[in-house]
């Protein structure tokens, strides 16, 4: 019982509150920023939704990595930034216009590539048993989760300003605490094979981190973005939105194995994250 309350109540109101949180720091001028920037938009984009779910896939086809823990991998690539890559861009001076841009407009694009991607992965790497995500029925839910509160927190920005400029810092806190609690709930609950799952897909997670933060900076440098929006187009291509992942996992696909990729995958991406912070701060010195 204490399972299905926490992945059918708890967390989908978790990522409901940190995609709340993420709406009350944005406007309708952050989307008119896919013309004010638009090669910065398009390149973003094109590395999150179109180059992370090949880096994933490729990734797993050479570590043979196979079943439950293969469509993990995959879920984590399909998944757009979350709030946490605008809070990496803000602690290491890049353009935090940019970083909410494409965290916004990748989280209303997964929406219809998440259901397309997972179930590829479902059925290509063995999973037949797993269920399926019926693609009309997994765009209202995660539109519930995601869209749905950011749209509130938009509202509550316009409405009430100097309310949502007070709330920002309490709910950026309480939403990483609420992160921290998601991923030590996903971690306890496959405790016993968690060395056994680390060892197969550490390595992998660890490389397609590594692999998007490095490629995304290199071709925006290839395009000749400023240097800010390199280091944000590296964040937003690196750091993904790890609790949707961990939610389709464990509440939409009822799957806590699928979770563990996801998991390591964000304990690695905090890690290279306060790289990333160090190496900016020491720069501006």
């Amino acid at each position: 019982m204490q399972d299905s309350i926490l992945t059918a109540v708890f967390l989908p109101l978790a990522l409901a509150f940190i995609m709340l949180g993420m709406g009350l720091s944005l406007s309708i001028k952050d989307f008119k920023n896919i013309f004010v920037y638009p090669k910065a938009m398009i390149l973003g984009l094109s590395n999150q939704l179109i180059l992370l779910p090949i880096f994933g896939f490729a990734l797993v086809q050479v570590f043979g990595l196979t079943g439950a823990l293969a469509v993990g991998v995959m879920i984590l690539a399909a998944c757009p930034g979350g709030a946490t890559s605008n809070l990496i861009t803000h602690l290491s001076k890049g353009d935090i216009a940019l970083s909410i841009s494409l965290t916004a407009v990748s989280s209303f694009i997964t929406i219809v590539t998440i259901p397309i991607i997972v179930n590829f992965a479902i059925a290509y790497f063995g999973e037949e048993g797993s269920i399926q995500l019926p693609v009309l029925e997994t765009i209202i839910q995660i539109m519930g989760v995601t869209v749905v509160p950011v749209s509130i927190g938009m509202f509550l920005k316009k409405r009430f300003p100097i309310l949502a400029i007070k709330a920002d810092r309490p709910v950026r806190i309480a939403s990483a605490v609420i992160f921290a609690a998601v991923l030590i709930a996903a971690i306890l609950k496959e405790r016993d094979s968690i060395v056994e799952y680390f060892i197969l897909t550490g390595p992998i997670m660890l490389a397609l981190n590594i692999l998007t933060l490095v490629v995304g900076f290199f071709l925006a440098t290839v395009f000749l973005l400023p240097k800010r929006q390199r280091l944000t187009i590296a964040i937003e291509s690196g750091i993904q939105n790890g609790t949707l992942g961990i939610m389709i996992a464990a509440t939409l696909l009822k799957n806590s194995e699928m979770t563990i990729p996801i998991a390591i995958y964000s304990l690695i991406m905090f890690m290279t994250s306060a790289l990333i912070i160090i190496m900016a701060s020491r720069k501006r010195v």
